[in-house]
């Protein structure tokens, strides 16, 4: 069976329906999600969106503020466009029925957050990632040209190098992809356009503060297809999220600490201002690494983030969910401080795209966090990623509507399963996912060394042939892709990290400590590098 559309969209965040909200203006839309429509790591953005609004700030200033977190790796062409076009796609948001918080006065209520040198983050409570897929969810339900699957999981990218592979054919476009429905058959979508809205890899980590859908679906596939991946060696660690035996993947939002919060040892001393000049408001790479190096060197599980010098009725104003939230786990956040520790938060690098989307092959866009537009560098600034998701959405809807003369090509072979059959070996599922998750969180983490990294590469290597046998044998099923996702994922992090012998914003090794300008160049890998020594 299969299905056609003019666009196909992987991924229903704030990029994949800012995208189809405006390509449904020229043509037939699809949108899949692997779970319920709602889920996905925009609904869990706590801090809000960075775009100018004040007297007092400037898209130089904005600009200089992301340059200055990227550490030299931000392309200065895809700053610019984000900060310039950013003002505009915010009122859009507000057309659409964005409820964002506002002061007495009527005027947006701007916060800060680290990294920033102005108050340019609009924000609803600490709920903005909610609010804002609420509103376009319901924009994108008073479209008739989008079409919702939901629980669809995209297995692998059709491109016409693979259905002309046989006649030697060297042309090569995207055709749509193979996908996982909940019937559990696998069905063909084409498209004119596809596009890659899937977001990080989170879960590729043992500890993050992503949701369970975070397994760098679109990175993994986009790079088996042929595609430029970028910069992957750069995965950011958020400095707070909840330490808590019952708390999974609670983010504590940077917000706190742009209004006023403080960041204690278990002893109550202040620590950030040894590291920077901004202290507790510096870049989330300085804050994660000043956290990880004064937990190894006190032996402490935690740090303390401190509010209780704050107004109670204004932070439970401000904070609501984080306040209930945390109440819930017996913390109440007016009266104590919050135990927080780094976690995985958001992948830097991506599908290596220009300033419209379009990746290294025809007609396949990729927009959001699984892109590597060249805004965040080798650091991502707070709120940046949903003005990305925004920007890059809309850019990619006007170079796909200039795509529809495309024709669409049905010929596509449908899935062929081969003699693959039921499994009855789950559990290597299972524990593969765990080594990964596992050896990442290890060797691959906030500081890494040379040593640590070849002996990652070594056993990912041995996983990923594992997971590639395991998976041409049985019937394929989302455990199965999503493993087989994270497994390519995690190897193009080591990968990228060896080729890297320097520190750089995210990326902190032991055995190259300092910064090296001639490496200061994105990390570009292809289809087949992974397969060769480093």
């Amino acid at each position: 069976m299969s299905e056609q559309f003019d666009f196909l969209v992987l991924g229903g965040g704030i990029a994949g329906l800012f995208f189809a909200l405006e390509a449904s203006k020229h043509g037939q839309v699809a949108v899949l999600t692997k779970r319920a429509r709602v889920e996905g790591a925009t609904r869990y953005a706590q801090g809000g969106i960075a775009a100018v609004q004040a007297d007092d700030d400037s898209f130089d200033a904005h600009a200089t503020d992301t340059m200055n977190a990227g550490v030299g790796l931000c392309r200065r062409k895809a700053v610019e466009v984000c900060v310039r076009e950013g003002p505009e796609r915010l009122r859009e948001l507000l057309d659409c029925g964005v409820q964002f918080s506002r002061r007495a006065d009527g005027a947006l209520d701007l916060t800060r957050e680290g990294g920033h040198t102005k108050r340019r983050v609009a924000h609803a409570a600490d709920l903005t990632g909610g609010e804002i897929e609420r509103a376009l969810l319901a924009a994108c339900d008073e479209r008739q040209n989008i079409t919702f699957f939901p629980d669809s999981t995209a297995v692998e990218l059709i491109t016409l190098e693979k259905v002309a592979r046989a006649s030697g054919s060297r042309a090569n476009r995207c055709l749509g992809a193979y996908v996982l429905r909940p019937s559990g058959e696998i069905e063909t979508f084409l498209s004119k356009v596809t596009v890659l809205a899937t977001g990080g890899a989170g879960k590729v980590y043992l500890y993050t503060s992503n949701p369970d859908t975070a397994t760098g679906d679109g990175v993994a596939m986009a790079y088996r297809a042929g595609a430029r991946v970028a910069n992957m060696e750069f995965y950011q660690f958020h400095p707070t999220c909840l330490f808590h035996p019952h708390a999974k993947s609670f983010l504590i939002s940077e917000s706190l600490r742009g209004e006023g919060g403080i960041l204690r040892l278990v002893n109550g001393e202040t620590f950030m201002e040894r590291y920077h000049p901004m202290g507790a408001l510096a870049p989330r790479d300085v804050v994660a690494r000043a956290i990880d190096g004064e937990l190894k060197r006190s032996g402490d599980d935690c740090v303390l983030l401190d509010m209780t010098h704050l107004p109670s009725d204004y932070l439970v104003g401000r904070f609501p969910n984080i306040y209930a939230t945390c109440k819930s786990f017996g913390i109440d956040m007016t009266r104590a401080p919050i135990p927080v520790v780094p976690a995985a938060h958001y992948q830097c690098g991506g599908v290596d795209v220009d300033l419209h989307g379009q990746t290294s092959i025809p007609n396949l866009l990729a927009i959001g966090e699984c892109a590597c537009s060249g805004l965040h560098g080798a650091n991502r600034l707070a709120s940046n990623s949903l003005l990305e998701g925004v920007v890059f959405g809309h850019r990619a809807a006007l170079r796909a509507a200039s795509l529809l003369s495309t024709p669409l090509d049905t010929a596509a072979p449908s899935w062929d399963p081969g003699d693959a059959v039921p499994s009855d070996e789950s559990v290597l599922v299972s524990h593969n996912w765990d080594e990964i998750r596992r050896l990442m969180w290890n060797y691959v983490g906030i500081v890494r060394t040379n040593k640590r990294l070849h002996r990652a590469h070594r056993r990912l290597d041995m996983l990923r042939s594992e997971i590639r046998d395991y998976y041409w044998r049985f019937n394929v099923t989302r455990d199965v892709i999503e493993l087989r996702n994270i497994a390519d994922v995690a190897m193009l992090i080591v990968d990228s990290a060896l080729r890297r012998r320097e520190s750089r914003g995210l990326h902190t090794t032991l055995d190259y400590p300092e910064r090296d300008e001639a490496m200061c160049h994105d990390t570009i890998v292809t289809r087949g590098e992974l397969e060769r020594p480093v």
